[in-house]
């Protein structure tokens, strides 16, 4: 039986420009790297000298080298939320949960990225913070931790904080100290103290409203008294027999039923005898 069966032969030239595609898609798909809102992005040379540090790539497409590689970080403001133990002044253990936001400089990722690596939140921000939270809250009693001093000691770590970030590239802009926690003892004997002071406060508010109140009253009385000395010392004889009169004459005209006498009264004023 003949063998009707045809050998199929490709050109070399197709063959060839099967391999270019091909190998020209894998460049493409290397060279080409979208960074995405919020981003930002530096090359890592291969075959240079390793991190570009002179520019930061923003937002949106990109082309590179394929023999290079493309480090794209968050540089939008950030934030990180940690538990630390510290000691008080007294040399109590404590612990504070906070919350600190910070950004990388965009211009100067690159530089970030080249001394701190990339993860350099934990090999930079971490100590930092844990730096500064040691040594603010050192400064301080239990009491003054728990009570009132808890926005001075945010404001205080964030200073701290810049001042240790300082020229390193990376920005902190607000600390949050969200709870201290003290061992319970400590954290009753507070409460108790805190209490029995707002109720000795209490207590001497009433005490004082009460003195202002008699004082009032006393003053309202002599008022009162005095007004009545100069009012009786105005009213002579003749001025009470005159209002008197007046009196007599305004009954009078009234429409009920009565009889006066006149000048039989004491001080020879009327008496009025009604039928009521």
């Amino acid at each position: 039986m003949a063998n009707n069966q045809m050998d199929i032969k490709f050109p070399k030239s197709g063959v060839f420009f099967i391999i270019i595609a091909v190998i020209a898609i894998i460049l493409i798909s290397k060279s080409t790297i979208t960074i995405g809102p919020g981003e930002g992005g530096v090359i890592f040379e291969s075959l240079g000298d390793g991190i570009d540090t002179e520019k930061t790539y923003g937002e949106g497409f990109h082309i590179v080298a394929p023999w290079n590689r493309m480090i794209v970080r968050k540089v939008r403001q950030q934030s990180i939320s940690d538990e630390m133990n510290v000691l008080s002044v007294n040399g109590l253990e404590v612990k504070v949960n906070g919350t600190i936001w910070y950004e990388p400089e965009f211009a100067n990722l690159g530089k970030l990225i080249k001394t701190k690596g990339q993860d350099y939140e934990r090999e930079l921000l971490d100590p930092a913070i844990n730096a500064a939270a040691r040594s603010v809250v050192g400064r301080y009693t239990p009491e003054q931790l728990y009570s009132s001093k808890r926005d001075v000691i945010e404001q205080e770590i964030l200073e701290e904080v810049q001042n240790v970030l300082k020229d390193q590239y990376l920005s902190v802009t607000r600390v949050l100290v969200e709870d201290v926690k003290l061992p319970s003892t400590i954290r009753i004997a507070i409460e108790t103290k805190l209490k029995q002071e707002q109720e000795s406060l209490e207590y001497e508010f009433r005490i004082s409203k009460a003195k202002k109140e008699a004082e009032r009253q006393k003053i309202d009385a002599e008022g009162k008294a005095i007004a009545n000395k100069i009012l009786s010392a105005s009213l002579t004889d003749k001025i009470l027999q005159e209002k008197g009169i007046d009196a007599t004459l305004e009954l009078s005209k009234s429409p009920n039923s009565k009889v006066i006498v006149i000048g039989s009264g004491k001080n020879g004023l009327p008496i009025i005898l009604g039928n009521q």
